[in-house]
């Protein structure tokens, strides 16, 4: 740990790094845009610049360990040309290591940010004595998210986390935004943790572009604890009209039950589905919720219903790393996408539709 407490570095310096940086920011800014959006197998297309994919717990391919979601992120790694970043809480995917060493191998710029708690496992190792530098949180923080900058140009986030049962077991989604201004939000919070060393209540309210415009898409981004998320989430729901669809593994922050509640007052249809195993702890919603009239299930998977998703109206949907919980809001590194696509919110419902029919009644 360094001296301010604040972070620990797992270093193996990375030769001719300047030189690299260098030529990366100036063929950078040579590049034309090449999206390559919807090109890859099982790819939900919203506007152009927004592509989603699903984890398949139940396919038959899930217990081989093989093809599932996480070869998408690691296409996109070994095609990187300049940087990668990483954050993410955990990583024991073969599949991003040896995408990540790769990149490195050909001269790509690759950095990780992950949490102290999984920074000894063999994978990470593995990384640090290929030469590519680390960054922990301090022991008393929880970095909790899952997103990947590519040539400051591609995001990569959702609910999964860079693991076999984030991949093969556990319900996630992870989504692929295409836009110079959704990196540049990202490459903020990951330069004030891995450069600046700072997580958790140390984050400041900097991002960006804060509301940005993709094809026919726009997008808000907030980062918690700095950007208060739920005041943004509370917003949309109290404007929600018709329907609040809601896939959580986790509810238990108040302001966001209120908000709910309020709506199904007002007329607005609420239905969803928990996890199983999240839905019965301490401060949990789950109840006042279905006593206030929500229609909620527990989920069916038999390890856990990962994602973090809300869909308001059939036309917004609330997804990144952030449960709804108090931790989230207050504590952890997290990021949240508000997204306005009626075509997007129609892949996270039949996402919705398949998870609901496998709940317990």
């Amino acid at each position: 740990m360094s001296d301010d407490g604040k972070v620990n570095r797992l270093r193996n310096p990375l030769a001719g790094f300047l030189l690299i940086l260098t030529v990366g920011l100036f063929l950078w800014f040579q590049r034309q845009p090449d999206h390559g959006i919807g090109e890859q197998a099982g790819a939900v297309e919203a506007g152009g610049d927004i592509e989603v994919f699903f984890s398949e717990p139940y396919a038959p391919s899930a217990s081989s360990r093989r093809g599932g979601i996480d070869e998408h992120l690691a296409e996109a790694i070994r095609n990187a040309r300049y940087s990668v970043d990483v954050a993410v809480l955990r990583l024991d995917l073969w599949s991003i290591r040896d995408a990540l060493i790769e990149a490195h191998q050909r001269g790509v710029a690759v950095r990780v940010v992950t949490d102290d708690d999984y920074a000894h496992e063999e994978e990470i190792i593995d990384l640090l004595q290929a030469g590519i530098e680390v960054v922990t949180d301090p022991p008393d923080a929880l970095m909790h998210h899952k997103f990947t900058i590519i040539d400051s140009v591609d995001v990569w986030t959702g609910s999964m986390n860079y693991t076999l049962n984030g991949a093969y077991r556990h319900d996630n989604n992870l989504l692929h935004l295409h836009s110079r201004e959704a990196a540049a939000n990202y490459l903020v919070e990951f330069e004030e943790m891995f450069e600046e060393g700072r997580f958790g209540m140390a984050s400041v309210m900097d991002t960006p572009y804060p509301r940005l415009s993709l094809t026919n898409v726009d997008v808000e981004v907030y980062f918690s604890p700095d950007d208060m998320a739920a005041v943004q989430i509370v917003e949309l729901l109290d404007a929600a009209q018709d329907r609040i669809v809601i896939l959580a593994y986790s509810l238990t922050l108040d302001p966001i039950a209120d908000a709910i509640c309020g709506r199904i007052e007002g007329g607005v249809h609420v239905e969803g589905v928990i996890d199983s195993g999240q839905a019965a702890n301490t401060g949990s919603d789950v109840d006042r919720l279905v006593r206030a009239g929500a229609d909620l299930l527990l989920d069916g998977n038999a390890d856990k219903m990962h994602h973090k998703v809300i869909i308001v109206d059939d036309a917004i949907v609330i997804t990144g790393s952030y449960n709804f919980s108090r931790s989230a809001e207050e504590r952890n590194d997290e990021n949240l996408l508000i997204i306005y696509s009626q075509e997007l919110a129609e892949a996270y419902l039949e996402e919705y539709a398949r998870i609901r029919a496998l709940a317990a009644p």
